[in-house]
Order: structure tokens, then sequence, then C-alpha cells
């Protein structure tokens, strides 16, 4: 039965409180949907599935961690990223793993996911899955365990806890993810509303963006930075000299890195490949923070207050489990909205 967003009372009926509670009831839900944060996040709850598929948290496990063992230095980012990348286009819905047709182009094939990776994983748990239970879990929450699994590995320990309940989308369209997925270049005012368009705070944006300390980025990327400032061919002045000068000897002067879409480079130099840690922190004190949207943290005075902070390692780890859980509860659907996808590369009117 699927769970509303009303609040719930044991109150009997003849108690004199009741059309009061019923009242801020009404005002209650009224708030929440006046916010667009949508009420149904309040309904995920932790092993959400255990009566209904017991075994779902661990074949998620057990398949992401034969991975991860596989390739430790990239698949976490991955993973990572693509529930990131779910989350900012209509919510945690696991509209982004929807395939383009004849008729619309999807999420996927929008310009700033053209270098996600790791559908085949999620497709593979969704298959062992569909075997075992099928139409019960959903593609919303294997992506959010993934993520989890993915980045966990090498901890070997939970970093944070995954509410799960999520249902899936039933809708993704290309133009929604180039405007609503965070640009690289964006400035911070710009990041600040986007995010705040989420319902996530400063605080949320700063500990989010140390999710850069995995993974690689292309040269074409952050290829503006590396000219065009101050002086004819400078760069960008709030990126270290000798960093500048390290990116373009891999990546060639600005005109030639901004085609180069091939050529990776850490997001996090300095700290071994797949290694998650607070480096990416102490790299942005330093200026060599790899996108303008990094240097932009230091150029607000609240955020630039939070990163000292989070050069430590311990405190990193536990505020970014607490911002991807706020995260990870953006625009979910649950109850009676959305549906569970047999397959997670096309809605169930599709197959």
């Amino acid at each position: 039965m699927a769970r509303s967003c009303s609040m719930m009372t044991t109150l009997p009926p003849t108690s004199p409180l009741l059309g009061a509670v019923r009242l801020l009831a009404v005002v209650a839900a009224m708030l929440v949907v006046a916010g667009g944060g949508g009420c149904d996040g309040a309904v995920l709850k932790a092993h959400f599935y255990w009566r209904s598929c017991p075994a779902a948290e661990a074949v998620v496990r057990d398949i992401v961690v034969a991975r991860v063992a596989a390739d430790p230095a990239a698949l976490p980012a991955k993973l990572l990223r693509l529930f990131f990348h779910d989350c900012f286009v209509r919510g945690c819905d696991a509209s982004v793993l929807i395939d383009s047709t004849a008729g619309n182009t999807a999420e996927k094939d929008a310009a700033p996911n053209g270098s996600l990776g790791g559908f085949d994983v999620i497709d593979t748990v969704k298959a062992v899955l569909e075997a075992i239970c099928p139409g019960t879990v959903s593609c919303a929450d294997i992506v959010a365990l993934a993520a989890r699994d993915a980045v966990s590995f090498q901890f070997g320990r939970d970093l944070w806890d995954v509410q799960l309940g999520r249902r899936d989308g039933v809708v993704s369209r290309a133009s929604e993810a180039l405007a609503k997925i965070p640009s690289p270049s964006n400035n911070f005012s710009t990041l600040e509303a986007n995010f705040g368009s989420k319902g996530l705070d400063i605080k949320d944006l700063v500990i989010l963006s140390g999710a850069h300390t995995i993974g690689v980025a292309h040269c074409n990327t952050f290829a503006s930075r590396l000219s065009g400032f101050r002086t004819s061919g400078g760069a960008d002045p709030t990126l270290n000299a000798a960093y500048a000068a390290k990116l373009r000897a891999r990546c060639g002067p600005a005109r030639v890195a901004s085609s180069n879409n091939v050529t990776a480079v850490a997001m996090d130099p300095g700290s071994p490949a797949g290694r998650f840690d607070a480096h990416y922190y102490v790299n942005l004190k330093l200026g060599r923070g790899l996108f303008a949207s990094d240097a932009a943290l230091l150029s607000d005075r609240r955020a630039a207050g939070m990163i000292h902070r989070l050069t430590r390692r311990g405190y990193f780890l536990q505020e970014f489990g607490n911002a991807v859980r706020k995260m990870g509860r953006v625009g979910v659907r649950t109850g009676g909205r959305g549906e569970i996808r047999r397959n997670c590369r096309a809605v169930n009117s599709d197959i």
C-alpha cells in the first residue's frame, strides 16, 4: 500500500485535538509541496527491502565490490558521479539510465553526461535482482547503493548509510540535463543557486565538491582556464602557475585543449588514483583546483571558511556522508509515484 504525505496520528476520533492535528497536517503537507522538495523523501528508510527482497543490498554489494576490486582507480568515481548526475535532474530517480529513443534524446546523451560510466554495473545488478525478486528493487535505489558501496570498498566499511524506497522516473530529457547539471565553468553564485534549487546549502556544495578527490577529467572541460586571462595567452590567475604549466604540457595550449576530449588528468593531483580522502581541499588552498567551479569555492567567504577544517580526513569523511545522504533525498519518488523498471535502460511501457 502506498504511503501518503499526510501526518499520521493515533488520537481517538473523539479527541478535541484531532481537528487541530488534521489542520496542521494539511498545512505541513502544503508547505512541503510548495517548497518543491517533495514530501516523499520522508518515507525513505533503511533496509526497505528486508521483507520483499532480503538479499537486495547484499547482491548490490557483492557485484559492486567484485567490479571495483578489478578497477579500483576508476570505477568508484564513475558510480559516484552517476549518482550525482542522476539526482541533479528530476531528482534521484534513475532517469540518467534511460536510453534515447527515436522520439527522445535522453539525459545520458546530453553533453554533461557524455563521459559517464558504470552503466554496465547497474545493468548486471538489475538483471540478478530481477531474477530473484522480479519487479521489486528500483534502479534508483541500485544507483544509490552502488555509489556508496564503490566508494566504501577501500575502507572495508560503509562510509554512509543509504535509505531506500525510491521509485524510478519515467521521463528523461537531454535538455534538462544540459540545464540542471552543474558545469565545471560555473561561478560561485551560479553553483549556489543550482544547489539551492535542490534543497542543498553552501555547506553541501563545498562538501560534495570534495568528490573530486577521485576521478579524472578531460582537457576540454578546463581548457578555458589555460589562457585568455590578464595577458594574451595567460592562465586563470586563480590557478597555480606551476600547475597550469603542467596542464598545458599534458593538454596543449587552450586552443588545442578545448577540443581534446580524450586526454585525461587526475582531478586531485598528488593523491593516489582512486583514494577517497581530503586531499582535494589541500589542493584548493594551493590553487590547484582543476575546474573554475573548484576555484570558485574560494571566492565566497562562507565557503572558503569551511575548507580548512575539511582538510582533516576524518571530518571530511563524516561530513561527506551527511551531505550525500541529503542529496540522495532530492526529488525522490515513492509510494504510487514512478515505477519499478524491469530494465533500467527503458521505462516499462517501452519494453
